[in-house]
């Protein structure tokens, strides 16, 4: 394990900039991750290690199979810990790891499929993708305008499934294509004068578009897809938040 004794470490400075730069994780195909939770669930999904950093006096036996799987491993003193990490409090272990790549492919044998059509807020995505992973949906569709799911504010928010859960990045028009080829009638989650309820179409085999926070679904998604639908509410609320209402659709679409 190497001793980091500078801010001008290289180690640091790519953690750090992995937190920061959206750009800079596209190019490297890493992401940050943090915690002894997530460096568990990395390990256990296979996921590809490169850098580890432990604060000083911190150990686990998972930083052993970190090394042991290829990782390089560095520690540091508190002040130059924090510099790596995104969060006011960091934890004892900050790594980075290769993004997951999924392809379009990964929708040929999706028979639930949920689209996110400008969904930009980060804790939002991240949540919507461990409830997607956690009721073991087929994939989700990152469409124009969406958050970068990669960016450590989503991965802390997935809590592991961004490890495992298919997630494509797939212009909505490519994606609807596609999904139609498979055999998947598309639906649009809007407040329409022939919108019908959410439980009153087939799920088992569908794909459900959900839009962004302030705006809903595009014109281009409501153009694309074969129906709308609502989620029922009997209060004087008029929208749900975007995470709500997908995990409402998705416990919908595989109950």
């Amino acid at each position: 394990m190497i001793e980091i004794q500078s801010r001008q470490n290289a180690a640091l400075k790519h953690l750090a900039r992995l937190g920061r730069e959206r750009k800079y994780r596209r190019s490297t195909g890493e992401m940050l991750c943090e915690g002894e939770k997530m460096l568990g669930e990395a390990l256990r999904s296979g996921a590809k290690l490169k850098t580890v950093l432990v604060r000083d006096g911190w150990d686990s036996p998972l930083v052993k199979e970190a090394e042991e799987q290829g990782a390089s491993l560095y520690s540091a003193p508190d002040a130059l810990f924090k510099l790596a990490s995104e969060v006011e409090t960091p934890q004892n272990v900050i790594f980075s790891c290769e993004q997951p790549q999924w392809t379009a492919d990964a929708l040929d044998g999706a028979g639930q499929v949920l689209l996110l059509d400008g969904l930009q807020d980060p804790g939002n995505l991240g949540t919507i993708l461990r409830t997607a992973e956690a009721f073991a949906l087929g994939a989700v569709v990152l469409c124009e305008g969406c958050a970068d799911p990669f960016s450590p504010k989503v991965v802390r928010s997935t809590m592991g499934a961004v490890f495992r859960l298919p997630c494509v990045t797939l212009p909505l028009a490519e994606a609807a294509e596609r999904l139609h080829k498979n055999g998947l009638p598309l639906y649009a989650t809007a407040l329409h004068e022939d919108s019908v309820p959410l439980s009153s179409v087939s799920l088992s085999k569908a794909a459900v578009i959900i839009g962004s926070e302030g705006k809903g679904v595009t014109e281009q998604a409501l153009r694309l897809s074969d129906r709308r639908v609502i989620i029922p509410m009997k209060g004087r609320a008029e929208s749900l938040n975007a995470g709500v209402a997908a995990a409402i659709v998705i416990y919908e679409m595989t109950k």
